[in-house]
């Protein structure tokens, strides 16, 4: 439904600073640095930040494969992901994603073709290093998260009387 984020039916509380679908693509697409928790081996959560693009469907990261991110999802591919951004309490927004990871391309990258990831990596290298080819070096490679569920907040929207 138009203006109605993806997963939204999954947000119960907070409707009302829940974002709309266009609001979360903007916020997505502008924001540089999320926040993804992994599970271990014996259960314990880990969270870590990276960087990361969003293609209106799904969440792209770029991990580096020798971290203990990787090894965390290569052993269980659940994850959470929350971007937030504010300072002041009603400036505070953000949107937590949480689904499946898929690996997608070589690991480590190398910069074989792939189709698939051509789009995200123009987008990616644009958005972080100002170029239109993204360098491979031989230690990152792509996880792609299409959320299962999604929560998101703009606290700024508490203020205005008709939101």
């Amino acid at each position: 439904m138009e203006g109605t984020p993806r997963g939204a039916g999954t947000q119960r509380r907070g409707r009302r600073i829940m974002m709309t679908g266009h609001e979360l693509d903007a916020f997505l697409a502008e924001q540089r640095t999320c926040r993804v928790a992994t599970v271990d081996q014996d259960g314990r959560p880990h969270v870590s930040p990276l960087w990361f693009a969003w293609d209106g469907t799904s969440l792209w990261l770029y991990s580096l494969t020798r971290s203990r991110r990787w090894a965390d999802l290569r052993r269980d591919p659940r994850l959470a992901v929350v971007v937030d951004d504010g300072h002041d309490y009603g400036e505070l927004r953000g949107a937590e994603l949480s689904g499946t990871a898929v690996f997608v391309g070589e690991a480590p990258r190398t910069g074989e073709p792939c189709p698939e990831l051509d789009a995200m990596e123009r987008l990616f290298a644009v958005k972080y290093f100002g170029i239109d080819t993204l360098p491979h070096d031989g230690r990152h490679a792509w996880l792609r998260l299409t959320p299962d569920a999604v929560a998101s907040w703009d606290f700024r929207k508490m203020a205005a009387p008709d939101a």
